[in-house]
């Protein structure tokens, strides 16, 4: 009864999306976002960009044990525990606007790597430069709505689970680089 209320408000709010949101002059955009949240791989350049710099080296490996933690969350455990449908299988009138995934909907992913990703960046990085990282995660996030792929609620899990794995992210980052751990010294970044 509750996954049929929910089914029925996400499918309601993609149709609504596609019918009175999706425009010519937006679809390039929104498809062009949404690509950059592929495989994470803005996420990934963005991380590896950061392992350069003494400074924020610490940030950047943070950041790529986020991008970790959220693909074994949500791409291979959650996805396929749930195994829900994509919603243009469920939902026959609605037509997605990139090449159709194969993996399951639930959570998405896209969303969970950059929340997973964005919530270091904020977390690490002083505020005018974290937030930018935010707002492009709920960008990628809400594209997904947009070109057809994934359910809001899809959406939303992505968005827990991301800022759980960053979370944990940091919080093990911070155990294992610890003075006296094995391997602490590849991770001494002093300044």
């Amino acid at each position: 009864m509750m996954l049929e209320l929910i089914n029925s408000i996400d499918s309601s709010i993609l149709l609504f999306i596609q019918e009175n949101i999706r425009t010519p002059f937006l679809t390039p955009a929104v498809t062009l976002i949404t690509s950059l949240g592929n495989a994470g791989i803005i996420w990934i350049l963005i991380s590896l960009f950061l392992l350069i710099p003494k400074r924020t080296r610490k940030i950047g490996c943070m950041s790529i044990l986020a991008l970790l933690f959220s693909l074994l969350v949500n791409n291979l455990f959650l996805k396929n525990l749930v195994k829900r449908i994509r919603p243009y299988d469920y939902i026959s009138a609605l037509v997605p606007l990139v090449q159709k995934p194969l993996d399951y909907s639930f959570p998405s992913g896209h969303t969970g790597s950059s929340f997973a990703s964005a919530w270091v960046l904020y977390r690490s990085l002083p505020k005018k430069e974290g937030i930018p990282f935010l707002l492009l995660a709920a960008l990628i996030g809400l594209s997904r709505l947009y070109v057809g792929v994934h359910y809001p609620s899809d959406v939303l899990a992505g968005i827990v689970t991301g800022v759980g794995a960053g979370y944990l992210a940091e919080r093990v980052f911070c155990y294992i680089s610890r003075p006296g751990m094995p391997f602490s010294r590849f991770f001494n970044f002093k300044k």
